[in-house]
């Protein structure tokens, strides 16, 4: 049996089977390259006990790749007439793995559960306009998820990989941090896409870790990251009193030992971890909840306005 992979012609007819005109308000470039898909399935480390979570698989052409060495594949997808030809497509071009796959139509940032055992890998294509509310939803929703490998525009790879101090050090860095190592595994040209892409991607490798000891929330913590990078140029003490009273934000660095006049790019997620500590949930929180569960919106699907990429095609 081969691999099935896709080819760029097969990619192509099945989106005009399919009355797809690929989408630019959706990020929709779909991988029609087959050592691409290698290149990723070899990188997950996917083995035989994994449960993949695909968001996003699009035609499959990563499906495919990803259904040969997991124990099962559960693909989240928004498009319908994407989701609905998923499973006829996979039974066409891996048949001998094509029970290995659960299909959802459904917005990844809705997700609360799935079925079957609990995803252990997340492996995804992600459009630059929601990569990082998606991936810092799914790490949330899903602990059982230990490691993953996500392609995504080489700007967000950037960001998501950056460490404290850097220029492209911000938001989606900060919180990515909270839950998960990520590290940087090279470019993806944009000729593997079709449509072709402007930019280049980048693959990002992630492990699961757990958050810095803290009794601050996730939600409390990530209030205060929004904070500081808000108002990215100023320093930590002026920027925090947006949220909280000016004598209980230098009370608050005080004890969490952070120089007042630090920025807010200089600090690691246990920095912010002891700093939303002490100072406690800002004028419009509620302490003690992590309400970003309850709402994606609160946390998942906010990125400050200075960390959006531009767009990808």
């Amino acid at each position: 049996m081969t691999d099935g992979l896709l080819d760029a012609s097969t990619v192509r007819r099945w989106a005009a089977q399919a009355g797809l005109r690929p989408s630019k308000r959706r990020g929709q470039n779909f991988v029609i390259d087959a050592n691409t898909v290698r290149r990723i399935v070899q990188a997950a480390e996917i083995g035989p006990d994994d449960v993949v979570l695909e968001i996003g698989p699009g035609l499959g052409s990563l499906t495919v790749g990803l259904l040969g060495p997991a124990a099962a594949v559960v693909a989240v997808e928004i498009e319908p007439v994407l989701a609905q030809r998923l499973p006829q497509a996979m039974a066409e071009r891996r048949p001998d793995r094509a029970d290995r796959l659960t299909v959802l139509e459904a917005d990844a940032l809705d997700l609360t559960d799935l079925p079957g055992p609990p995803p252990t890998q997340l492996v995804a294509n992600l459009p630059y306009n929601v990569a990082v509310p998606v991936l810092l939803h799914a790490l949330a929703r899903f602990p059982s998820l230990r490691a993953g490998l996500i392609m995504v525009q080489l700007e967000v790879a950037e960001r998501l990989t950056a460490r404290p101090g850097s220029k492209v050090y911000g938001v989606p860095s900060a919180k990515l941090a909270w839950q998960a190592q990520a590290s940087r595994l090279g470019p993806v040209p944009a000729s593997v896409f079709w449509p072709r892409p402007q930019v280049e991607s980048g693959l990002v490798r992630l492990r699961r870790q757990p958050p810095p000891e803290t009794t601050a929330s996730r939600s409390e913590v990530f209030a205060v990251i929004d904070a500081a990078f808000a108002q990215r140029r100023k320093m930590l003490r002026s920027a925090l009193s947006a949220r909280w009273p000016q004598p209980q934000v230098e009370a608050a660095l005080a004890q969490a030992g952070v120089d007042p006049t630090a920025r807010g790019e200089t600090l690691d997620v246990t920095a912010y971890a002891r700093l939303a500590a002490a100072l406690g949930p800002s004028r419009n929180g509620s302490p003690g909840r992590d309400r970003s569960l309850d709402d994606p919106q609160l946390s998942d699907r906010a990125v400050a306005p200075h960390d959006t990429p531009k767009q990808r095609s």
